[in-house]
């Protein structure tokens, strides 16, 4: 075989599992026609345009909800479905001990009963468009990082006015894709009038807590209902007001009652978070060991401190019940990607394949003298310890009890050396609802324990020796004197801000050493930054000029993206996993909760339902049951929470709300074997909605008989 044949044989085995395994978050508006045809074999039957260029395209039903999840429009009035976990802070912020509607659910019999929800919103996707070739055309490729800044910021300037002149209603952002060699334009319009509809207790909306997070099988209905409010006028966004109106939207998604069986083609659409599938070896170590493993060790801590608190005082949990969630999602998920990594060997498939492109430079010559991989090497080396420390430190003092909001609040507003900044004072709000002293001061002190073990004993910050000397090194003593003597925590209190006035603040003191760890973490990083990108950069490129013949997708940056695969379940232990769970299933974990598993106790009413001989129109026709959740082979992340999940007809299926433990290192590796995205069944939560909901009016809306 000639050595040219021998590249692309090798290249296509490499990325032939990748081509057929489903793998991708897709852009809509060039989605390959290769990837069209694959999603057509499988079953899919709208055309090319009912994707995304026709006014009644799936896409248009698709939103980005509030900058963290998604969404689907699912009726004629604008009602929305998301995720429960996604309407979290929603459901919490609506809520007190007198009417807790994260505990017993909340649903508006009336539209004048919908509750608005400061600082929420959706964003619809108008219109993408690659703008690369333009960058380039104004110098783009021969600029540093400063320059191509710049011209970015004036570019996207120039777009959004061009924007706003065809429609005040339309914005308009800049993004890098594939690890910055290209740039898209993105057209969207955002509804910022946003009402909580419907929620279930948080006992169904959050079962199996953290139990079942990232596992299979699971019973756990992850739903929550807002509706769109527009300008009674022009039917478009317009600010929170009473005179506003139930959006109407050209096009909704169809619920679907006829469920699915192994096999069927299956697509989500939503706004993926991040993924690092192009990342280096070195990357995926640094991830590994200087991120995930601190981030795990330190968060674990933390939560220990929150649940005893938590589970002591009712008002305590509502206040922290999404701090916690958010919280232990992401120290799970540390350590299930770590494990991943190891068990699948990843940094060792991509050193491999990092020495492929290396005789593939050899062969062609395609990017000599830019792509490195012993320069790789060793800026990631320079910058191991920082980044590690920089983790610790974020996991340790970044919001992480209200002291160290404060006090670091208060640095940054210091003036600079030299500067004319007109404001000379400042005051913290009363925000005392938000918080618990008692538990942020545990919270802090278990945190500054812990920090020591990260840093070697002459390097820790100068208050460890105030612990020391002046607390006999009780820290909880030294965090409540710091409480007590500090300003920071003294409310609506005017605060002179210059260096003399706070010279002898302990509060101020401790948060000034405390940042200066994080600078010199900092100076590291920052100092070799720009090449590991640029590095990176290049290897994302030659990977994909590597593997030309095969159609690539950028890593996710919360842009629309388009997964497509079947229902079917995996290996599991080495028996099947079944594709599906049915409500008898959940009936015994709820029996295991009455005996003192916390995670598995609901409200009686709800085995009561669930243990019905007769589930009616829920009722799956194929398999005679009424079916929960389900698994499908769709590629996700985080922010694919509450993306839609459609059939092969474009009707919507179900809600996706979480990956398998096996699907941990997705972000930086897809497993086709193991990796699943778990859904609701659109069945589960149509039968709560009615049968514990009572909710008659949104069934007639969302066009359920």
């Amino acid at each position: 075989m000639k050595k040219k044949n021998l590249f692309l044989a090798a290249a296509l085995a490499l990325s032939s599992a990748a081509a057929h395994a489903d793998e991708g978050m897709w852009t809509l508006y060039n989605l390959p026609q290769a990837v069209y045809e694959q999603m057509k074999s499988y079953g899919f039957t709208p055309s090319y345009d009912q994707l995304y260029k026709s006014e009644d395209a799936i896409k248009n039903a698709v939103v980005n909800f509030s900058g963290y999840c998604s969404g689907v429009v699912v009726s004629p009035d604008g009602l929305v479905f998301t995720n429960h976990h996604c309407g979290f802070e929603a459901i919490r912020s609506h809520s007190t001990v007198e009417h807790d509607y994260m505990l017993n659910g909340f649903y508006a019999k009336t539209f004048e009963e919908e509750l608005p929800n400061k600082d929420m919103f959706v964003s619809f996707m108008v219109d993408q468009k690659d703008i690369t070739e333009m960058l380039a055309a104004r110098g783009f490729n021969e600029m540093n990082n400063e320059q191509r800044e710049k011209l970015l910021s004036e570019v996207e300037n120039q777009m959004i006015k061009e924007v706003h002149e065809q429609d005040p209603s339309l914005d308009l952002e800049i993004k890098p894709f594939y690890e910055g060699n290209k740039y898209y334009a993105t057209t969207y319009r955002t509804f910022r009038d946003l009402r909580l509809v419907f929620t279930i207790p948080k006992s169904m909306g959050k079962f199996g807590g953290e139990t079942d997070n990232w596992m299979w099988p699971r019973q756990t209905c992850d739903y929550s209902v807002f509706r769109i409010y527009a300008d009674p006028n022009t039917n478009g966004p317009a600010k929170y007001s009473k005179n506003n109106v139930p959006y109407k939207p050209k096009h909704w998604a169809k619920v679907s009652m006829d469920g699915y069986k192994e096999g069927d083609f299956a697509m989500t659409i939503g706004y993926p978070g991040s993924t690092e599938r192009y990342l280096s070896s070195y990357g995926i170590r640094e991830m590994r060991d200087a991120e995930n493993a601190p981030r795990a060790q330190i968060r674990g801590v933390k939560q220990a401190v929150m649940i005893r608190h938590m589970r002591a005082d009712e008002a305590v949990r509502i206040k922290y019940d999404s701090k916690y969630a958010q919280s232990s999602n992401y120290w799970k998920n540390s350590l299930g990607m770590n494990k991943c990594i190891d068990s699948v060997g990843i940094i060792r498939q991509k050193a491999d394949f990092e020495d492929r492109i290396q005789e593939y430079q050899k062969w062609t010559g395609y990017l000599k003298g830019k792509l490195d991989f012993e320069k790789m090497k060793n800026l990631y080396a320079k910058r191991f310890d920082a980044d590690k420390l920089s983790t610790v430190w974020r996991e340790t003092f970044s919001r992480t009890s209200e002291f160290n909001t404060r006090a670091l609040t208060l640095i940054g507003m210091m003036p600079e050396k030299g500067s004319k900044k007109a404001k000379t004072y400042y005051s913290f709000p009363d925000n005392s609802a938000e918080w618990d002293a008692a538990l942020d001061k545990d919270v802090q002190a278990a945190l500054i324990d812990n920090f020591r073990q990260y840093v070697a004993k002459e390097e820790l910050p100068e208050f460890y020796t105030t612990i020391a000397e002046q607390f006999g090194g009780d820290t909880r003593k030294y965090v409540d004197w710091l409480w007590a003597t500090s300003v920071v925590m003294k409310s609506g209190k005017k605060i002179k801000l210059t260096e003399k006035a706070l010279a002898k603040d302990p509060g101020y003191q401790y948060a000034k050493a405390v940042k200066a760890v994080y600078d010199k973490c900092r100076s590291v990083i920052n100092s070799v930054y720009e090449d590991i990108e640029e590095q990176e950069r290049y290897l994302c490129d030659a990977k994909v000029r590597y593997e030309q013949e095969l159609p690539h997708y950028s890593d996710a940056n919360f842009t629309m993206r388009l997964s497509y695969g079947q229902v079917g379940g995996y290996l599991l232990g080495g028996e099947p996993s079944g594709y599906y769970t049915e409500a008898s299933s959940i009936v015994r974990k709820m029996e295991a909760g009455e005996k003192g598993t916390i995670d598995y106790q609901a409200e009686p009413v709800m085995k009561q339902l669930l243990s019905s001989p007769d589930f009616g129109k829920y009722t799956d026709k194929t398999t005679g049951k009424m079916q929960l959740c389900f698994l499908t082979n769709n590629d996700i992340t985080g922010g694919n929470s509450g993306s839609p999940m459609f059939d092969g007809n474009g009707n919507l299926i179900g809600l996706a709300f979480d990956g398998n433990w096996d699907s941990l290192s997705s972000d930086i590796w897809f497993d086709k074997r193991l990796a699943r995205c778990i859904g609701v069944d659109i069945r589960y939560m149509l039968f709560l909605m009615d049968k514990w909901g009572n909710a008659e009016r949104l069934l007639k809306e969302i066009g359920v008989k």
